[in-house]
């Protein structure tokens, strides 16, 4: 087991890992809107998800995967009349990859709009 940690994305707040490499996959922890320096973005679904995304990136590259490599993500939205508009986003972001996606509502951490947590394929 490999342990994925990277200052492009924020730290862990609490006991667990950005992410963990084992037997061929990587799981990354959920990401909200918290900046790598820890500051929770409060703002608009497109600034959150955007920010959230980026995060995601940062763990990738870290990894030495791109996006291409992720074989499932959640989707975890405060509120589904959200979804058509995280579609959207999240459509762009992936630039035509489409993992196996889940998509639940949920409260979230911070009053967060949007978390996306995603494993990864090993090259």
């Amino acid at each position: 087991m490999k342990i994925i940690n990277t200052p492009h994305a924020p730290a862990a707040i609490g006991p667990y890992s950005q992410g963990v490499a084992t037997n061929g996959l990587i799981f990354f922890s959920g990401q909200i809107a918290l900046t790598p320096e820890g500051n929770f973005l409060d703002s608009s679904l497109e600034a959150q998800a955007i920010q959230v995304f980026k995060n995601i990136d940062a763990l990738l590259e870290e990894a030495g995967v791109g996006k291409n490599n992720i074989v499932k993500a959640t989707v975890f939205l405060e509120d589904l009349a959200h979804f058509t508009a995280f579609n959207e986003l999240y459509a762009t972001w992936l630039d035509g990859h489409k993992p196996a996606r889940s998509c639940v509502q949920a409260t979230l951490p911070k009053g967060a709009k949007v978390e996306v947590e995603v494993v990864v394929a090993c090259p």
